[in-house]
């Protein structure tokens, strides 16, 4: 330990990890901004077979420079049901590959502009208004702060050669290759970030603080480690969120299972690669990262289907999850059959209807339990109720250019109306989650007396819309018209709620933030009760 500063050298390492790790991270932000809303478009759409799906998990972790991030968003697409795990196994392995990209930003080398390009970003950020300029600069503002963060990790590292316990460990590393890999998955497991590990890597390399052989096994366990962000992401999360982040896991550690059985020809690879390309040392160990996930993907990617039935014993469990795709709405009918695809429509219409009655008990039992999987769920339903909503709409739209009879055309304005009030609903249930979730961010009590009336205000709800879905199902006058006594009940109850809640807060049983919560649920209840009895107006041709 002579000569050497440990204190700062852990703190020129540590605030080099944490500037890289910022600079990941708004490089990653910038860059998802810029490209808008298109991520999980890209991955819906991308998805219809294994190639396609690899793909699309490259360019979405190219985007956000993040295979984490790529598995979490893949893992609430499984969920929701937009796409199949066997499609999800293909965009995880795109995802590996697309996290290469970063190591070959570092292979580059702008160290030296590091700082002029932080500058750039933050003038961007700082003095220009238009929305694309500033994301250009905290893209440019990333950019610069991971070169500098791993400027002064490099910097923080180079006593580390003259220290005889790391010489030693490394030396180990290179007999032991299981050592390597398993100090590369605790390293990366720790930091939370495969990008910054192998960064590390790259700069420990280039010093010749460790050599390849002790390098590739180190790398390998990189890749193991960052699939443990997807693994805590998953706990407590669906089956399918578990068999998806279980994939990921999978999918790496054979891979270097694979390439620690071929280390020796591997690296025989590498050194050719660096004598024929000329690669620095940097750029070596990124073409070695990119190496093991091409060729780990390849030798993988014909085997999909076995490893989702791996995973799918390895996760047993009943896989649950919401449909979003619309599942009835088939353009051919428009021109050869409008009545029947008015039928379809109002099929998707009653499905739509389901799903905001599961979105409302979904939000009432996190109201009860306060247990996360229930507000994922019914945001998850209301996510489905808006993409229902636009494309019954659009359908419908398209219907309407269609001849229909004065009864169809009475049928299709129902419908327009209905998936208006359906979508609205799923507004309110949504409303609902928010402030649960702003009841427990606050630590806000409600009293069992409040807690029993918003039961019986929700049971009373929930029953309505049921019985109004049903009315337009059978096209029951009876229940329609049953469907407007219950509203005025939940209009009653509202005010009757409002009054003894003022009572409470006089006694002071109640504090004035939980009044907030209290007062905005009932209120969400009775605007759903409204657009329950829309529905059951409609049925009953009352309404203008």
């Amino acid at each position: 330990m002579e000569g050497i500063d440990l204190q700062a050298l852990i703190f020129e390492f540590l605030g080099g990890l944490g500037i890289f790790l910022l600079g990941i991270k708004f490089m990653g932000e910038g860059l998802q901004k810029a490209a808008g809303d298109k991520l999980r478009d890209i991955l819906d759409r991308w998805t219809s077979n294994p190639i396609l799906g690899v793909l699309a998990g490259m360019l979405v972790t190219i985007l956000i420079q993040s295979s984490s991030g790529t598995t979490v968003i893949t893992v609430g697409l499984v969920s929701a049901g937009f796409m199949t795990l066997r499609q999800a196994i293909g965009v995880v392995m795109g995802a590996n590959i697309g996290t290469t990209v970063t190591a070959f930003i570092i292979g580059i080398d702008v160290g030296a502009y590091a700082l002029p390009i932080l500058f750039l970003g933050v003038v961007f950020l700082f003095f220009f208004k238009s929305r694309k300029w500033q994301n250009l600069g905290q893209v440019l503002f990333g950019f610069g702060a991971l070169f500098y963060g791993l400027e002064l990790m490099s910097s923080g590292m180079k006593p580390l050669r003259s220290l005889e316990a790391f010489h030693d460990l490394t030396v180990e590393m290179a007999s032991t290759p299981i050592l390597g890999v398993v100090v590369g998955t605790l390293f990366t497991v720790i930091v939370q970030s495969s990008s910054a590990t192998v960064g590390i890597l790259q700069g420990l390399y280039e010093q010749g603080l460790v050599n390849l052989d002790a390098a590739l096994p180190v790398l390998f366990g990189d890749n193991i480690g960052t699939t443990i962000t997807a693994v805590i992401a998953a706990i407590g999360a669906s089956v399918a969120a578990k068999r998806t982040a279980a994939s990921h896991v999978m999918f790496n550690v054979i891979g270097t299972i694979i390439f620690l059985l071929l280390l020796k020809p591997f690296t025989i690879y590498i050194e050719y690669l660096t004598q024929v390309l000329d690669l620095g040392p940097k750029m070596q160990i990124a073409f070695a990262h990119g190496s093991f996930n091409i060729v780990n993907t390849i030798i993988q990617l014909p085997f999909i289907a076995y490893i989702a039935k791996a995973v799918t014993k390895l996760v047993p469990g009943e896989d649950t999850y919401v449909e979003y795709k619309a599942k009835h709405l088939d353009p051919i009918f428009i021109e050869q059959n409008p009545s029947i695809a008015l039928g379809q429509a109002q099929e998707e219409v009653l499905r739509m209807g389901q799903l905001a009655i599961k979105g409302l008990e979904e939000s009432f039992d996190f109201l009860k339990t306060k247990a996360s999987k229930h507000s994922e769920v019914a945001l998850q339903l209301e996510d489905a109720i808006n993409n229902l909503d636009k494309k019954i709409t659009d359908y419908l739209v398209d219907l309407a250019r269609s001849s229909l009879s004065a009864t169809e055309s009475e049928r299709h304005s129902l419908l327009m109306d209905t998936v208006r009030d359906i979508e609205r609903i799923g507004d309110h249930f949504e409303n609902i989650i928010e402030l649960v979730d702003y009841q427990l961010a606050n630590k806000v009590m409600i009293s069992d007396d409040a807690m029993q009336d918003l039961e019986g205000m929700f049971n009373l709800t929930i029953k309505t819309l049921k019985d109004a879905i049903e009315a337009l199902d059978h096209n029951d006058l009876n229940l329609a018209k049953k469907v407007k006594d219950e509203e005025e009940q939940i209009d009653q109850l509202e005010r009757k709620l409002r009054k003894q809640h003022i009572l409470r807060l006089n006694e002071g049983l109640c504090s004035g933030q939980s009044g907030i919560v209290f007062v905005d649920i009932i209120s969400n209840l009775e605007r759903i009760g409204d657009h329950s009895v829309n529905i059951a107006e409609a049925v009953l041709g009352e309404r203008h």
